[in-house]
Formats: structure tokens, C-alpha cells, sequence
């Protein structure tokens, strides 16, 4: 029997709710992805809070809320306590996605499913890996390797691969497979034949009719033309994610065009976001790193855009046409949801979209078509406490201070008759219970915020006491002939200690407060929020143009039969997309094709038998490996034996092995090959899906590649062409491509 694989959804199939998914290998837990959203429901997580107590380990692609977002709260209150792994850039940047969230909803309402305590407490626990790392699992996890891969959806995002004795469990959701300014695109397409994927059908139903530099082009002209007539553009973004291809995008078209409109990217952690994002280069495309190296170049260090961590600075801002990139993309809460309250009834204003809205929240109801023209907004705000509620305010914290006062001193006393009772006799008649002389109420009354352990008035010593004294504790040191003896772990900073110091909201690599984020957190004026509900007519411009950064359905339908998957799991997407990205696949990537619904639990368990096979040590002393990719292969011409404890050995062969006909081993891309041929003088072009070598020589893959079970053993390379030196010379050139077995 194959390795145990079991998929229970928890939050995120058939809708486009936060992704959420428990997958059990082999009775190892693992939660894949741990989201919520802007409303912050937490109903939505009452499937997680079934689980969470039996998660072994934690998976997260994405620094999003969508795909982190519940973190802190589910370690908090659903007792979720197992190591998190994640990229370093999902860790740093997630960080900011929830110190945002957070205080987004700290300034208007008094938001307490989670602190910064309680994000912070959730991040500490990441085990960051780089792209391509196999992390082998240890204790109950053993034998189970991890490995996180480009998914090019975001910065840092990735789709992870679990390998459990040979077999392959990719979750792979929010892939992008085209290159991008700041992203390479996925490698799933690198991975044939996993024992079980996971993706998502969240654009099985989108087709993009664009390609990237007439989208691009559009997107600036549109935005030209708004200000060009005196209009503001606002483009609700999330705080991390697909808004640094935004910025990039206007930092290079407003360089094309010699613009000098203002561009503010406001959020509440945005010279933070760009600090880190400068940073993380290796983890960006290969031509912002070959950039790089070779002209010391980072395209983060920008030139047109201006960073604001709050409303003020934007007003402060002189008049006149502007664009603004502001928090959150949802319309639901942060700076966008004020700035578009303000900008909605002027005509000439443009409200731009980039992605969809999430489910249910102002953008998605924006977003529709048409439009409407009124809507409902809740207008909140934090103000300061006056007059009575101040005072009133004032006196509650007054009570609270002196009951908190008195417990502590409840408790030192506590503390201090423990330490002390064991040297103490209690027959000594010099001995003051001091219990009995807090016995009378009216004394206990009087001086109920002293000190309980002195001599008060009223007090009367009992009988057996001669000369009743204060208590007096004695703080003995040890001395050696340099002095005072020290323990010098008392002065050493710990690591824990530093990475909490800078860890705070809006801080940069050093540490340091951003100066709106440090204002916002260490104000401690008394305040009140108050709301008011208004409406509010759309007069502005509404347009969508999608820059999600995601594969559409024709990309998607065309990686996943290059993967050709043993078994398929549908997640995250419509009821209509999801099943029609199930109908497709049923015919024509793999038979087994399942879209689960929430906390249904269904075993994909491997239909093949693995067995475990030691190696004799005869046979490996005669076997010439050769490395293909990560691994290294060879032919083996052997006899199955058993060992002496029982298990099945490969032996040498007894008698002399057949011959066996050559077998050439790899995967030829013609894309790759054009280029290798051209590197070695060879004039190549593509003419009719072949490659024309030279004068006389030309070379195609015949067969199917779309059947089902992938097209990596149906294809055949073909090289057409007369028998001349240039034909051999290439036929050279390709057999060079391929391992000789």
C-alpha cells in the first residue's frame, strides 16, 4: 500500500472564502494555509477550531490575510501550537499584512480578536526556508521531507512539495506561470506525474485577452487621461502583495512618459514594506537580479512614488491631480475606505480596481456591473475622551491601578511567608504572626493600601511574645577574594530578546519605529470610536482591470496536463468554476479528479505498492551513476534475494546479465535546444512548429502530448535531413541533451 493521504477542506472550496486545508500523510498533520479576511468572521474558522489541536505543522504560501490571515488568532483562542514554515519574504512581509490589519481596525473599532502581542508570538515560531530547501521532518514527522517552490503569485509566494517515500503531495494554489517585473513565474510545470496535487479553480472561467505590455500600456494611459482633466485616481491595494507590481509598473511608465503627477503609497507600514522589499532581490526575477550584479541596480529605490504612513500627510499634500495606492484593496476598512468616501462625488475622480474583491465587501459590490449608484458606508473614528467621559474614564483607570496595587502587594506578601516559613520557628516567642494582626477588620479597613508586615496602631501583641520587632529579611551574597560573585548569563542580551525588540509595528531592518505606526501604538490618550452611517453617490469613475497576478483558465488547463497528476484536488474557486475546471480535467488530464466540500475527508491514498529494498553491496560496487537534475540515475541488472532479518536485497546476477538496447534519458525543450545550437554557431529558426538547423537539417516532436498520463514517454524527437557533416554534427549536438543508459 502507498503513503496514507487524506484532504479535509476547512475554510475555501466552492467559494472564494480564505483558503484553509488539513492534510493528514501517513497520520502527520499538516495545516496547509491558515486564512481569513477582511470581515473577520469567526465563524469562518470554526471547522479549524475542531483540528487545530491535533496540527502537527503549519504551511503557509502566501503573506497575505487570505492565506495567513488567522495565524494569530488561532493560536491564541483555538489552540493551534505547532511549528510554522514559510520563505523569509511570506514571514517579514505577513508580519506587515497583520500589523496593518491590525491597526486598521484598532482606529475604528475596539478591535480584540488579536494583539501585536499575539502576532508577534505567532511569527516567532516560523521556520523561514529557502526556494528549492528540503527540510527533512523529525520525531513523529520522520521520513516526511517539505520543500517550498516558486508559485509567482507574490513576492515570496510558493507552493509547497511533501515527499513521504518517494510519492509527491504538491499544493499549488495563486500560481502566475508568466514573468513578470519583480516575479519569475511558477515551476509547476517542471513537476510530471506527483501522486497528488492540489490547486485551486479561482480563474478556471478568466481568459485574459491581453498580453502584459498592451495591459500595461492601457493601465497608464487610463490613469493619464484622469489626471490630464484634473481628476485623483485611487487603486485600493493590499498592503504587500501585487502592489509592488503596481508600483513598478507606474514608477516605469511615469519614466517613459516624463509625468510629475505625485504617486503616494499610503499605508500605515509602507516605508517598512519598501525597506524590506529592498532587500529580498534574490527572490525576484532573474533581470532584477542579473541587474543587480552587473550595474548595482534595485529597482525598489523609487524615484516617483512617495511614501505616507497616514491621512495627514496625504491632505497636507499641495492640490492638484494626484494618484494614490492606499490599504485595503477590500474597501472595507484603512485608508481607502476614507479616501474613496471623499473622492466618490466628484465625476472626475477614478476609482481603479486591480483585483477582485473579496466576497460580500464594498469592492466586490463596486465592482458590479453596472454599478450602483449609492451605496452604504459606516464612517468610523477614533477621538479623544472630553469632559465626563474623560473624568469618568479617568477614575475607572484610578480603580483599577489601586486593585491591581493591591494584589501585587497580596502576593509579595505571599511570596515572602513562603521563603521565609522554612527558617522560621514557629515556638520562637520573638516570632510575629502577622496574620493575626491583619485579623481586625476596622485596622485592615484603614490601611487596606499599606503595608501589611509593619507594627499599626491597635495592635496587640499575643501573650507569648516578649519583644515583638518589624520582620526584617536578610540579602545574602557570595563573595570570593575578587568580591561580589556575578553570573554573567544575567548580562547577556538573549537572541529571543533582540528579535522581539525588532519586531515592532513599522519597524525598519534596524529596528525603529516608523513615526506614524510608534504614534499610533504609544498613544495613550483615552479615546472613543464613533460611527455614523452614510450614503454616499458614486459620481467617480469605477474601473476593473485585472493585475491579480494569476494564471488564466487556458494556462491553467495547459499546465495542469503537462503535470498529469495521479490524482487531482480541486480547491478555492466558484461552484461553477470548480466544476468546470472538474469536468475538464476528468477528460483530459487524470481520471481521478475529486472537489471535496467542507470537512469532508477523502482519501487519496496511492493506488501503487511500495516496497523497501536494500541495495547489496556487490551490486552498488559495479554501478556507474549519472546525476539527471537532482537525481542520479543507472541501469541495474540484478536478482531479488532477502536479507537475513527478511527484507528483499538486490544481488548481482549470477549469470551474465543480456544485453539490453540503449536508452537516452531527459526531457528536450526545443526553446532550449534552439538556443544551445545558436550558442555553438549554428543558424536555427522555428518554421512550422520544428527547428530548421542550417541549409538541410530539421528537427521535430511527433506524438501526443495532451493524452492522458503526461506526453514525456509518448513524444518522439525526429531529425530529418540528408546525410551530410552538418547532419551529423547536430545529431551530436542532441544526443548531447540526453543521458546514454
Amino acid at each position: 500500500m502507498g503513503t496514507s493521504v487524506q484532504v479535509t477542506p476547512l475554510c475555501g472550496v466552492y467559494n472564494e472564502n480564505p483558503l484553509s486545508y488539513l492534510v493528514s500523510i501517513d497520520s502527520f498533520n499538516f495545516l496547509i494555509d491558515c486564512g481569513w479576511n477582511d470581515h473577520f468572521d469567526p465563524t469562518l474558522l470554526q471547522p479549524l477550531s475542531k483540528v487545530a489541536s491535533t496540527i502537527d505543522a503549519v504551511l503557509v504560501s502566501h503573506p497575505d490575510t487570505l492565506h495567513l490571515g488567522a495565524l494569530p488568532y488561532a493560536m491564541k483562542q483555538l489552540g493551534l501550537n505547532a511549528p510554522v514554515y514559510a520563505t523569509e519574504p511570506v514571514y517579514r512581509l505577513g508580519l506587515l499584512t497583520m500589523y496593518e490589519q491590525f491597526l486598521s481596525r484598532k482606529q475604528i473599532s475596539e478591535f480584540d480578536l488579536f494583539t501585536l502581542d499575539d502576532i508577534d508570538s505567532a511569527f516567532q515560531v516560523m521556520t523561514r526556508l529557502t526556494y528549492s530547501q528540503n527540510h527533512h521532518l523529525t520525531g513523529k514527522g520522520e521520513g516526511i521531507v517539505i520543500a517550498p517552490h516558486v508559485a509567482g503569485h507574490l513576492l515570496g509566494g510558493t507552493m509547497w512539495k511533501i515527499t513521504k517515500d518517494g510519492e509527491d503531495v504538491i499544493y499549488a494554489v495563486d500560481l502566475n506561470h508568466r514573468k513578470e517585473r519583480h516575479l519569475n513565474g511558477t515551476v509547476l510545470a517542471s513537476f510530471v506525474r506527483p501522486a497528488v496535487l492540489i490547486t485551486d479553480a479561482y480563474n478556471a472561467l478568466n481568459n485574459q485577452p491581453y498580453r502584459r505590455g498592451e495591459k500595461e500600456n492601457e493601465f497608464g494611459e487610463t490613469i493619464k487621461k484622469t489626471l490630464g482633466a484634473g481628476g485623483n485616481v485611487l487603486l485600493p491595494v493590499d498592503t504587500v502583495g501585487r502592489v509592488l507590481e503596481l508600483i513598478l509598473t507606474l514608477e516605469q511608465y511615469w519614466t517613459d512618459k516624463s509625468l510629475n503627477y505625485p504617486i503616494f503609497f499610503l499605508t500605515y507600514v509602507a516605508s517598512s514594506t519598501i525597506d524590506y522589499v529592498k532587500s529580498f532581490l534574490e527572490w525576484m526575477s532573474d533581470s532584477i537580479a542579473k541587474s543587480f550584479e552587473q550595474n548595482r541596480e534595485n529597482p525598489f529605490f523609487l524615484k516617483h512614488v512617495r511614501f505616507c504612513i497616514s491621512k495627514s500627510e496625504l491632505d497636507n499634500a499641495p492640490d492638484g491631480p494626484k494618484v494614490v495606492l492606499a490599504s485595503m484593496a477590500s474597501l472595507e476598512v484603512g485608508f481607502s475606505h476614507d479616501i474613496f468616501v471623499e473622492w466618490a462625488t466628484d465625476a472626475k475622480n477614478l476609482v481603479l480596481f486591480t483585483e477582485r474583491g473579496q466576497f460580500a465587501s464594498l469592492a466586490r459590490i463596486l465592482q458590479a456591473d453596472p454599478p450602483p449608484k449609492a451605496v452604504k458606508v459606516t464612517m468610523s473614528k477614533r477621538v479623544p475622551l472630553v469632559g465626563d467621559e474623560l473624568i469618568a474614564y479617568e477614575e475607572e483607570q484610578n480603580r483599577i491601578k489601586k486593585e491591581e496595587a493591591l494584589k501585587a502587594t497580596l502576593i509579595k506578601e505571599e511570596e515572602s511567608k513562603a521563603s521565609q516559613s522554612a527558617d522560621i520557628n514557629a515556638s520562637d516567642p520573638m516570632v510575629i504572626d502577622v496574620s493575626k494582626t491583619l485579623a481586625s477588620p476596622d485596622v485592615a479597613g484603614q490601611h487596606s493600601a499599606g503595608y501589611r508586615d509593619i507594627l499599626i496602631d491597635g495592635f496587640v501583641p499575643p501573650s507569648t511574645s516578649v519583644a515583638p520587632m518589624f520582620p526584617f529579611y536578610e540579602n545574602t551574597f557570595d563573595w570570593d577574594d575578587f568580591g561580589e560573585v556575578i553570573n554573567p548569563d544575567d548580562y547577556v542580551i538573549k537572541d529571543e530578546d533582540m528579535d522581539q525588540a525588532g519586531m515592532h509595528v513599522g519597524g525598519n531592518l534596524d529596528g525603529k519605529f516608523d513615526e506614524g505606526s510608534a504614534n499610533l501604538i504609544l498613544d495613550t490618550k483615552p479615546s472613543k470610536v464613533v460611527s455614523n452611517e452614510l450614503t454616499v453617490h458614486v459620481k467617480c469613475s469605477l474601473i476593473y482591470m485585472d493585475f491579480e497576478g494569476r494564471s488564466d483558465g487556458r494556462s491553467i488547463k495547459s499546465i495542469l496536463s503537462q503535470v498529469a497528476p495521479l490524482k487531482l484536488v480541486l480547491v478555492h474557486g466558484s461552484a461553477e468554476a470548480t466544476e468546470h475546471l472538474k469536468q475538464h480535467c476528468l477528460k483530459h488530464v487524470c481520471p481521478h479528479v475529486y472537489a471535496p466540500h467542507i470537512e469532508e475527508t477523502i482519501d487519496v491514498t496511492s493506488d501503487l505498492c511500495a516496497y523497501k529494498v536494500q541495495l547489496s553491496e556487490k551490486l552498488m560496487s559495479n554501478v556507474l551513476f549519472k546525476k539527471l537534475g537532482d537525481y542520479e540515475i543507472a541501469w541495474v541488472d540484478a536478482e531479488v534475494g532477502k536479507t537475513d532479518s527478511g527484507m528483499l536485497s538486490l544481488l548481482p546476477c549470477s549469470n551474465a546479465a543480456p544485453l539490453h538496447k540503449s536508452v537516452l534519458v531527459g526531457d528536450l525543450k526545443m526553446a532550449d535546444f534552439k538556443q544551445f545550437l545558436a550558442s555553438k554557431g549554428v543558424q536555427v529558426e522555428f518554421a512550422g512548429g520544428a527547428l530548421r538547423c542550417g541549409e538541410y537539417v530539421t528537427i521535430r516532436k511527433v506524438g501526443d502530448a495532451s493524452q492522458k498520463g503526461g506526453g514525456s514517454g509518448l513524444q518522439q524527437i525526429l531529425i530529418e535531413g540528408p546525410l551530410c557533416e552538418d547532419y551529423y554534427k547536430i545529431r551530436d549536438y542532441l544526443y548531447s541533451q540526453f543521458f546514454l543508459l
